[in-house]
């Protein structure tokens, strides 16, 4: 039992880095980040005896894990929520470094699988049968999503650059 402990621990001491990268770019914020992070990795924590013993690449489990609870946490929150009255004092929110940046934004826009894709891709720098085994998909889905994302994402800054913004 302290042997598959350690075994986490040393697991987490190094990958910890790249899991709070790839949380980061999934949830557009540093916080969300953190938190999509450490609910993962409870669950994966409470199974890691049997994910380390049936899994080749325990970092590709883990970021698969961290997809399907964004996309999960995304589908329940997205709904309207209405206020009876509105608040006596505005909230003031905290400003992300990277709030105002163009390609941020752009990155933020895409519906979570196409910004998954895009961040296992050229931000992980995974290739694609990497990505199709970290999400659970098929090549030919991880191909889609990345074509209709670079689309959109090309769209987005060229109307950006050419409207003076960068």
């Amino acid at each position: 039992m302290a042997a598959t402990e350690d075994d986490f621990a040393e697991f987490v001491r190094v990958a910890l880095p790249g899991l709070m990268r790839y949380g980061h770019a999934l949830t557009g914020n540093p916080h969300d980040a953190a938190d999509l992070v450490q609910t993962v990795l409870e669950k994966v924590g409470a199974r890691w005896n049997k994910i380390s013993r049936t899994t080749d690449d325990p970092t590709a489990y883990v970021r698969k894990a961290m997809a399907n609870a964004h996309i999960s946490r995304w589908r329940r929150t997205r709904r309207e929520t209405l206020l009876a009255e509105f608040p006596d004092v505005p909230a003031i929110p905290q400003q992300d470094r990277l709030e105002n940046e163009p390609v941020w934004q752009a990155l933020r826009d895409l519906p979570p699988r196409q910004r998954a894709v895009v961040v296992l891709r050229y931000y992980e720098g995974l290739s694609e049968l990497e990505i199709a085994d970290a999400l659970g998909v098929s090549c030919g889905t991880v191909k889609s999503q990345a074509s209709k994302a670079l689309t959109s994402l090309r769209k987005r800054l060229g109307e950006t650059v050419e409207g003076g913004d960068v």
